[in-house]
């Protein structure tokens, strides 16, 4: 019988289809897992980066392909939009991964949930210190909001003279 450790290792493989080097579970957008006594489905519950993401159905086949080649065949993927994805639940070794990459990982807290029965706090947004993925430069500038996906800003480092990708907080 698989349980739920193993579950989320396998889960643990699988990579967000944007962004190869982080998994969606070192992402955050693996939420939940457990089985259904009654049904005996496995259930998968998973949060998109952002309501219109375009890839969640490509994160779903692929969630749902990789727990079929280990035998899971009864599965359920459940979406959850509330509390909407944060950049704080992305792990350590997943903002890691995003910097060996080179692509600078979020740099600060923006919401926290802890206390969400009292509503959302959201922390005053300023301009994050973004350091440079490639050299370590705090001495970075803002080019663009937008990046190669709307959940990154473009950056330079204006030491190295190197352009990269800043994952936003959110």
């Amino acid at each position: 019988m698989t349980d739920t450790a193993q579950v989320w290792a396998w889960l643990g493989e699988v990579p967000d289809p944007e962004i190869p080097v982080i998994s969606v579970v070192d992402l955050g957008i693996v939420r939940e897992v457990a089985f259904d006594e009654a049904t005996g489905e496995c259930v998968v519950t998973i949060t998109p980066t952002y309501s219109g993401c375009p890839a969640m159905q490509v994160i779903a086949e692929d969630v749902a392909a990789a727990l079929h080649a280990r035998g899971v065949d009864k599965l359920r993927i459940e979406t959850r939009l509330s509390p909407a994805w944060t950049t704080d639940w992305m792990s350590e070794s997943g903002k890691a991964a995003l910097k060996a990459y080179g692509i600078a990982p979020p740099s600060q807290q923006v919401i926290d949930i802890s206390g969400l029965k009292h509503g959302v706090k959201r922390h005053a947004i300023r301009q994050p210190e973004v350091a440079c993925p490639h050299c370590g430069s705090q001495h970075t500038r803002l080019t663009s909001q937008f990046g190669s996906t709307p959940c990154k800003a473009l950056y330079q480092c204006l030491d190295c003279k190197e352009p990269f990708d800043y994952f936003k907080c959110h």
